[in-house]
């Protein structure tokens, strides 16, 4: 997703802006409670906001969180998002090297990676593995598409598409997708998945594609 124009329109946005949205935080509470002890702690990378920490803290009540985001305003309105479950949720500003060094049970970066420099994702990826104990799920979910063209356009357009509130204009849909192209960096599904591995993720498994998001889950070595 393209950055909205203030926090709260970005947190307002990606009900609608991601398929299957509220499905996505459900399929990641339960991969996660696979193998999380009832009362494990989870690191959220990219977490301003507090949507999926909130989804996070109401699935399970034993649970205990860590959340990262380089944005002190997005912090803010997760504290809010978050109201009486925040005394669960420690909130780190910055980036994964101000998360705490664990052993974590459990991390997710849900709908933020692909806004991580191609040249930083490697060593950000690494930061998580090291954070966990063994075993420890992580599952990140943000878009992935195929990099040749046309494809690569056709899924942005189908992207923006879906998430326009109005009667889809073509022309719109051209230039936020082209917009979104410049912006973001977006790798193939086969790239991220090698990245994951090399970064020590085994067993790494896709349980999640819609439109242009995909999502994997991985368990440190």
């Amino acid at each position: 997703m393209v950055p909205s124009k203030s926090p709260h329109a970005y947190v307002d946005g990606p009900p609608s802006q991601v398929p299957g949205f509220a499905s996505l935080h459900r399929m990641t509470n339960l991969l996660l409670a696979e193998t999380m002890p009832p009362t494990g702690q989870v690191l959220v990378l990219g977490a301003g906001g507090g949507l999926e920490l909130k989804a996070f803290a109401d699935f399970a009540p034993g649970w205990s969180f860590d959340g990262v985001d380089p944005s002190a305003e997005m912090l803010e309105i997760a504290r809010a998002t978050l109201g009486s479950q925040g005394n669960r949720v420690k909130l780190h500003n910055g980036y994964i090297d101000a998360a705490p060094r664990g052993p974590f049970d459990a991390a997710t970066c849900l709908l933020t990676f692909h806004f991580v420099p191609r040249d930083q994702r490697l060593e950000t990826l690494r930061q998580i593995h090291q954070r966990l104990r063994s075993g420890a799920p992580f599952v990140v979910a943000h878009i992935s598409i195929a990099a040749g063209e046309p494809d690569r356009s056709t899924w942005l357009k189908r992207h923006v598409a879906f998430g326009s509130t109005d009667a889809v204009d073509p022309a719109r849909v051209e230039q936020s997708a082209a917009t979104m192209a410049s912006k973001l960096m977006i790798l193939s599904p086969e790239e991220d998945e090698a990245l994951l591995r090399e970064a020590g993720f085994r067993d790494v498994s896709l349980f999640y594609a819609a439109y242009s998001f995909r999502g994997w889950i991985g368990y440190a070595a």
